[in-house]
């Protein structure tokens, strides 16, 4: 049965926290997986979450810290000690271990690593720190099996349950030759099939997908998502075997990309959460919010030039919201559709097809849409040229709207900016002011003004 978490519950560990009473406590988390204790310390204050943390196992409460919400998890490391953060360090995969060093002042990481009894592992942590954070040698664990091709069956089989015991999860065998360069990798069938004194080198598969310790995560993850890999290998720049990257930290990575998109195509700068201090969340925003005010006053200006259109036809006035609106989502429309395709690598074919392909669409679109103006301007009595004015604007607006849309992105991607800013004000913006302009001076040209 799944744990249910009740503020009963709550309550009762609030109450053993108080009286301390460590093993009623130790007791009542034996049994609770990892993932709930998180939950759990996440429901407590920060003194008791940390009460906790100190308390429990460092192979509960390991697992437990990279559940956490990040800002959580750091204010808990800043009231551990180097040593107690090495010892939770310790018990951690060095993928994780690193992700919680990145935390840390530099002062607290040399403590720490030399707090760390695992030489080995320490000094993992430390080579991994020198990668940048966006590459293949940050998001990967050293923790992996690996076997020589000159290896019999019988000794890659003891050597494989002596690695066994530093990994969580065997997802896969790689093989390796003397120097350790990425040969190949093994399947557990053959190898469970072939005698024992058979040599790797004569069972081993040669073809296998990996990546380098530079290659960008976004590469890392679109590589895993092609061919449907739960694991992926590492090497160095001499193809050394250095680590492996495994399904849960790519899922970690492309939740982080699609919130981090998710703000920027909202018009959020920063990576913020709800719980962020005014200023943060005020830093994150007010760039963006700048740059609408410098639209609007933009579209303001424009409309200053045409005022002689508003004295002529005071009912273009009206209908200005609707182009400045209609500029906006199509960008957004088109835009969208083409980060999604950059994102995903989906994206063929030369930048002129992809344009004269958003002209097309846009047409299909402004004339079904500037044929509804026209039919709702003969309902509600309105001018016809003015309606044919409106339409053929409304039209206009759509099209180049579509282009911008679909040159921003692929541009801003050309010259290595994130294409998800064009998703967000910046398309909206500078749509509006766009379609602004032209609606008046299309309108200048076919009335006459």
């Amino acid at each position: 049965m799944p744990f249910q978490l009740t503020n009963d519950f709550i309550e009762q560990i609030e109450q053993l926290i108080t009286n301390r009473d460590g093993n009623a406590l130790r007791e009542t988390f034996a049994e609770i997986h990892f993932a709930d204790v998180a939950e759990i310390l996440e429901e407590l204050n920060f003194e008791d979450a940390t009460y906790l943390v100190k308390l429990l196992d460092s192979q509960t409460t390991s697992e437990a810290l990279m559940e956490l919400d990040e800002d959580f998890r750091e204010r808990i490391l800043s009231n551990l000690s180097p040593e107690e953060i090495a010892q939770e360090l310790q018990e951690m995969d060095t993928d994780d271990a690193v992700d919680v060093m990145g935390e840390l002042d530099e002062e607290v990481q040399q403590q720490v690593i030399g707090s760390i009894q695992d030489t080995e592992h320490a000094a993992d942590i430390v080579e991994m720190l020198k990668y940048d954070e966006d590459t293949a040698g940050a998001l990967m664990a050293k923790e992996l099996v690996r076997v020589k091709e000159t290896w019999t069956v019988a000794g890659c089989v003891r050597e494989m349950r002596r690695q066994a015991e530093n990994v969580t999860r065997v997802h896969s065998i790689y093989v390796t030759d003397k120097e350790g360069k990425l040969i190949g990798r093994l399947s557990l069938k053959d190898l469970l099939t072939a005698a024992e004194k058979t040599k790797i080198s004569e069972v081993f598969i040669p073809k296998v997908d990996y990546v380098t310790v530079h290659t960008d995560n976004e590469e890392v993850a679109r590589i895993m998502q092609k061919y449907d890999l739960e694991a992926i290998p590492v090497v160095d720049e001499d193809g050394v075997l250095v680590g492996r990257i495994t399904i849960d930290d790519i899922v970690d990575f492309i939740k982080e990309e699609a919130e981090r998109d998710y703000q920027m195509a909202a018009g959020i700068s920063e990576d913020v959460e709800a719980d962020d201090s005014i200023f943060q969340l005020t830093r994150a925003r007010l760039p963006w919010l700048v740059l609408g005010l410098f639209g609007g006053l933009g579209s303001v200006y424009i409309m200053q030039g045409f005022d002689e259109a508003l004295a002529s036809f005071p009912i273009l006035f009206f209908f200005t919201p609707l182009i400045a609106a209609m500029a906006g989502n199509v960008g957004v429309q088109s835009s969208a559709i083409i980060v999604q395709g950059l994102a995903n690598d989906s994206l063929r074919g030369s930048l002129f097809n992809r344009l004269m392909k958003e002209v097309g669409l846009g047409m299909i679109n402004g004339l079904a849409l500037g044929f509804l103006v026209i039919i709702f301007g003969l309902v509600v009595g309105q001018d016809q040229m003015v309606s044919l004015t409106i339409a053929i604007s409304l039209l206009s607006v759509i099209i180049v709207a579509a282009l911008i849309g679909t040159f921003v992105p692929i541009i801003l991607d050309k010259r290595g900016i994130d294409p998800a800013i064009a998703t967000g004000p910046f398309i909206t913006t500078s749509n509006d002011i766009f379609g602004i302009f032209l609606f008046f001076y299309i309108s200048k040209l076919m009335l006459g003004f």
